[in-house]
């Protein structure tokens, strides 16, 4: 989780960085006398806005829904839920009854395949509770209208 924070951080570091350095160079070189350097509230909405490419403005939505948000936040517990309820009836006893018996490379991919299709529902349920629900729950209460990105 720390890992994917900085590797978040540093590429919105990147993104911050490519799309002012340039502006900045250019004010200089034509010798003008303003200089276009964003303000810190742009930085700070940029940190937690849920794209990669910096803008000095975003689209922005009028109100924040507060229902939409509760909903986003409860898909994101219960997918938690699912995903826990998943791991302990499925992976769980594989696992404990591969630990009672002697070692063997039959019992170790007849473990490993039992396990796939649980594995993926999980890593399913975990990039709908983190890419969809959370980034758009925060998305709403930044009230970031560009949801449609990759449309």
């Amino acid at each position: 989780l720390l890992l994917a924070l900085q590797v978040r951080l540093v590429m919105k570091g990147h993104s911050f960085i490519r799309e002012n350095v340039p502006r900045v160079l250019s004010s200089v070189k034509d010798k003008s006398g303003t200089v276009h350097i964003p303000r810190i509230s742009q930085y700070l909405y940029f940190l937690f806005a849920p794209t990669l490419i910096y803008r000095d403005n975003y689209p922005r939505n009028p109100t924040i829904r507060w229902g939409y948000v509760a909903t986003k936040f409860a898909q994101v517990l219960g997918s938690l839920f699912y995903a826990y309820y998943i791991f302990v009836r499925l992976c769980i006893p594989q696992f404990r009854n591969s630990s009672q018996e002697t070692f063997n490379l039959r019992g170790l991919v007849l473990c490993i395949f039992n396990s796939i299709l649980p594995g993926v529902l999980i890593l399913f349920l975990v990039f709908f509770a983190f890419l969809h629900c959370w980034l758009n729950a925060f998305a709403e209460m930044l009230r970031f209208a560009d949801r449609m990105f990759y449309k």
